[in-house]
């Protein structure tokens, strides 16, 4: 993998042709991450830049990630508690029965399988599904709204519109059902915490279902593909480590979440509020900046060795890939156990393992944010 030397702040241009900052030094991205003069929200004011015009779930002004503030802190409240890693760490045993049940579905097929449909796509489906308190119903449901909420741009606006006017309905649909019979699942605790929080209008709390019901479930599986892709396809000899203990796989979820992104675009875009000094540049006031974690995941003055030289080693300091500051993504624990244990428990069961195509004939899915494997046939 070869990437970009980060360096200091820099004009740049986005995909539109408009004007930007680059920021991809691991120290400055951090801080316009975590500055509170440099946010989302001022994207979508009056005065903001032209937003991409491709409908979708990502540039809605109601997501928690648009949010800064004191209303995003009231949406990250009512979500903090059910995210923590204690709280997360006791979904493990039923997460693992998923696994379970999926891997035994895999050992019944013969020949050439696609591990995308097999394993890869249903269980983060299955998972938050479970986590939700969703039947089965609504999974198939789930990959069609999935599909428009990130879109590539392949659909028409009406097809995505029409879509995400469903999924929002859905949403709207399943909070009322939660006020009018909790039970123990995460929308239940999020209406309860909603409700003690006070203040937050129906169409967060909306965007906030409906933001976890797609990306609870897109980026662990566009992650747990890319990561097989990468292991099967370059890292072969990994398998067997993998395979040997649950904390090896988790180190090794670790450096995967830091070294394979989920998609081409590594850019976190923010507006600056008012001038802002980042690593001894002055950003103007209104300024759009494209944070690159990518980019500073690979800093050497912070990375100094190899990054891909040995896939187990611990970090030597903090990745990105989850962001930094108040947006920093709460489900970044339930990402890494799902990785951990999928890994872990795919490779104990099929130590063979191979891809059945050469990594080249992969034929790509492409999304808003991210890009993964449509289909990867393996055998063993």
């Amino acid at each position: 993998m070869e990437f970009d030397v980060p360096g200091p702040p820099c004009p740049t241009t986005l995909p539109d042709g408009s004007p930007a900052w680059l920021v991809s030094r691991y120290a400055d991205v951090r801080q316009v991450l975590s500055d509170s003069w440099i946010g989302r929200a001022e994207l979508y004011a009056a005065d903001g830049p032209p937003m991409s015009e491709t409908p979708g779930l990502v540039n809605d002004p109601d997501l928690m990630f648009n949010q800064d503030g004191p209303g995003h802190l009231r949406l990250r409240r009512t979500m903090r508690r059910a995210f923590t890693p204690r709280a997360v760490a006791r979904w493990e045993p039923w997460i693992v029965s998923i696994v379970t049940e999926l891997l035994d579905g895999l050992a019944r097929r013969r020949g050439t399988v696609d591990i995308v449909a097999e394993f890869t796509r249903p269980l983060p489906v299955a998972v938050i599904s479970r986590l939700m308190g969703l039947d089965a119903s609504a999974r198939e449901r789930m990959r069609h709204w999935s599909k428009h909420a990130f879109s590539d741009g392949t659909g028409s606006a009406a097809e995505v519109e029409t879509a995400l006017a469903e999924f929002s309905a859905f949403g709207a649909e399943l909070l009322a059902a939660r006020r009018r019979a909790p039970g123990d699942d995460l929308v239940s605790s999020l209406v309860t915490a909603a409700d003690d929080e006070g203040g937050i209008p129906e169409p967060q709390l909306v965007s906030l279902v409906c933001g976890l019901v797609v990306g609870g479930h897109d980026s662990t599986m566009t992650m747990l593909g890319n990561s097989l892709l990468y292991l099967l396809g370059d890292r072969p000899e990994c398998w067997a480590r993998v395979a040997s203990s649950e904390a090896a796989a988790g180190a090794l979820a670790d450096r995967l979440f830091h070294l394979v992104p989920l998609g081409d675009d590594r850019g976190s875009i923010r507006r600056a509020s008012r001038d802002v000094e980042v690593g001894g540049v002055v950003i103007p006031s209104g300024a759009v900046i494209v944070a690159d974690c990518g980019m500073a995941n690979r800093d050497p003055a912070v990375f100094r060795t190899r990054q891909d030289a040995d896939l187990f080693a611990p970090l030597e300091a903090a990745t990105l890939s989850f962001g930094a500051g108040p947006h920093y993504c709460l489900g970044a624990w339930l990402a890494r156990l799902e990785l951990t244990l999928a890994l872990h428990h795919l490779a104990a069961r099929f130590p063979r393992l191979r891809l059945a195509e050469p990594p080249e004939n992969v034929v790509w899915r492409l999304g808003t944010t991210s890009r993964s494997p449509a289909r990867l046939p393996v055998t063993w």
